[in-house]
């Protein structure tokens, strides 16, 4: 049967967009605030899950919710099961939009909205997919499950719940990354550097460190730091000194007098956790600064620990952590949440990602013996062994063929440091939604998906369900 693809995803091309505007309308945060029974990761995120299995109510597919942690929307028959694994959940949005990213809008061809290249575009683009094959009539074997997940950015408690209640996709993929095909990513560890900060007063002609903030998620470079200062030191003079640090570094700041103290405020440029030299990690160019400031020693060695052991360090180097492998490359350390209070308490919450060839327990120990002189203990948080799929298996053959139909590109296959849903399936691997040389806005302010790219992976996702479900 000859179809063509693309041309049956033009014809809905409209209810692609108003449907993934709807869905990104919805600010699915992860909000414990509102957490309840049917919504344990807060009403939005849950009011996000509904709307998709509303959608496919709607479309004539089976849905079902496992207690608000997850839902699918299934289509097909037979034993075996094939799954597409997206995420309703999206990281909080930042500063700096140039329009509300609650409020998706198309500008010269993009589509602007937390959450639309990661991963309600994708998840939309999947779901309109699974309608084109129906609506076709094409005949499958297989059932078909499209996967709503609604914890993918904090813990994974959405998957860990829900298949220990259903049942594991035979194989499958997740549209969560790029194209052409994703088989390798790395391990990757959370963990919190905690400890207690004991009370001290800022030295002669110089500053006690009163608190130190940037970050709110470990998989997101942080793009806005801030510090206050108190004691008696030069105002004046450490001002100028800072105002020429951000000239010099071309980087956006501000200091600030109030009536006992002086702030100073860094603007970044958020990235993904992953590739953590590729923003601008706004807490680590604040402590560079700070280090330069005379500061009381408990305030000093908190700034010493980021300046020695993460600025620069984006390879794990300051941390004697470094190691690689052929498959996936070098381990990378993203410093992600940042706390620091006078009298108070001291915290660094960081992101590894890891060679599969690597070891939890190796790294943890590490971890303990470098920040040890530090004042800190180490927690570990969250913790995701790496994944592999061989390269020949059916899965990626039938992947990289339709790509290469679709596309005439040929159909590689790659590895990431992104932890994605393929690692929640026996055998899974990433299909798009992003293509080679486009850009990567995910977890960036201003974020947005090429229209046409978004037409083209729904046109691949659809023949890559058939092609897998037939």
């Amino acid at each position: 049967m000859g179809i063509n693809w693309l041309e049956e995803t033009e014809k809905r091309r409209d209810q692609l967009l108003q449907q993934l505007t709807e869905l990104c309308s919805i600010e699915s945060v992860l909000d414990d605030s509102t957490a309840s029974p049917g919504a344990p990761f807060g009403e939005k995120i849950s009011e996000a899950l509904n709307y998709m299995l509303d959608l496919g109510d709607k479309a004539g597919f089976t849905t079902k919710s496992v207690d608000g942690y997850a839902g699918h929307i299934e289509m097909g028959g037979g034993e075996e099961l094939v799954g597409v694994l997206a995420h309703l959940d999206v990281v909080p949005v930042g500063d700096g939009w140039i329009s509300p990213p609650f409020e998706p809008e198309v500008r010269e061809g993009n589509f602007y909205a937390r959450g639309a290249q990661d991963d309600k575009g994708p998840a939309m683009a999947a779901f309109v997919a699974m309608q084109m094959v129906k609506e076709l009539g094409l005949p499958l074997s297989k059932k078909v499950r499209l996967i709503l997940g609604t914890d993918e950015e904090s813990h994974w408690r959405d998957m860990d719940y829900y298949f220990a209640r259903e049942k594991m996709p035979d194989m499958g993929f997740t549209p969560d990354a790029d194209f052409p095909i994703i088989t390798a990513e790395k391990g990757m560890i959370d963990l919190t550097l905690t400890g207690k900060v004991e009370p001290g007063e800022a030295p002669v002609a110089g500053w006690l460190l009163q608190s130190f903030e940037a970050g709110q998620r470990f998989n997101m470079v942080p793009d806005l730091a801030r510090a206050q200062l108190q004691g008696d030191g030069d105002v004046f003079e450490l001002k100028e000194k800072y105002q020429d640090f951000l000239l010099s570094n071309r980087i956006q700041g501000y200091a600030e007098e109030s009536n006992d103290h002086l702030t100073l405020v860094l603007e970044g440029k958020a990235h993904h956790g992953s590739e953590p030299d590729g923003g601008l990690n706004a807490a680590l160019r604040l402590a560079e600064f700070l280090d330069t400031a005379t500061l009381d020693p408990t305030g000093s060695k908190y700034i010493r620990f980021i300046s020695e052991k993460l600025c620069e360090g984006f390879k794990g180097e300051k941390l004697n952590l470094a190691q690689s492998d052929e498959r996936v490359g070098p381990l990378t350390v993203n410093g992600g949440i940042f706390r620091y209070e006078a009298a108070g308490e001291q915290g660094v919450g960081l992101n590894i990602r890891y060679p599969i060839s690597g070891e939890l327990a190796q790294i943890r120990q590490q971890m303990e013996t470098e920040v040890e002189p530090f004042g800190f203990t180490v927690e570990v948080v969250d913790h995701k062994q790496g994944h592999f799929v061989d390269e020949e298996h059916v899965l990626v053959r039938t992947l990289a063929r339709v790509y290469e139909e679709q596309t005439g590109e040929k159909g590689e296959t790659l590895a990431i440091g992104g932890a994605t849903y393929a690692r929640a399936l026996e055998t899974g691997v990433v299909f798009g939604p992003g293509f080679p040389g486009r850009e990567d806005t995910a977890h960036q302010r201003n974020e947005y998906i090429v229209v046409e790219d978004l037409v083209k992976a729904t046109a691949l996702y659809a023949q890559a369900i058939y092609e897998l479900a037939k």
